[in-house]
């Protein structure tokens, strides 16, 4: 039964669930598809702008990218299923994207390798993450993710 006036009370899956959950897992795709092309192409392939950023970016950065785009995709799969762990997941996805945006501003020699383009790209990712997060806790909070099976 839902209560009116209870903003947390269970709600009806909204009909733009699906089509926002599957926009997101998407994302999180092609974020798998992007890393993937980043770290298999070969470096000398590159214009030499983006051969400097390659070799500019820490091994930390890179591994925050692919754990935040694996994370991610796992995070939108369960997102999809509409169990509630996609929170937690999605949530240290969001962090690791985070790792990634601080190295870009942090780490000088990237951060001067980098262009404006690269920063905005970061940022716009970062905003896109954040949102899908925000996105599975008030899916959580309407009531519309469920435990897991097996679990009471």
């Amino acid at each position: 039964m839902m209560d009116e006036d209870d903003p947390y009370s269970p709600r009806p899956v909204a009909a733009w669930f699906i089509p926002a959950a599957v926009a997101s897992l998407l994302f999180m795709g092609l974020g798998c598809i992007m890393f993937l092309m980043e770290v298999l192409t070969d470096p000398m392939t590159l214009p030499l702008d983006q051969q400097a950023v390659r070799d500019a970016t820490p091994g930390w950065v890179i591994g925050a990218n692919g754990f935040a785009v694996l994370t991610g995709l796992g995070g939108t799969i369960l997102l999809l299923m509409r169990n509630r762990l996609a929170v937690g997941v999605l949530a240290v996805s969001l962090i690791s994207v985070l790792v990634m945006l601080a190295g870009l501003i942090v780490v000088q020699p990237l951060r001067e390798a980098a262009s404006a383009n690269d920063l905005l790209v970061a940022i716009v990712i970062t905003a896109l993450t954040w949102t899908i997060f925000w996105f599975a806790r008030h899916s959580k909070s309407r009531g519309w993710l469920t435990e897991p099976k097996g679990h009471d």
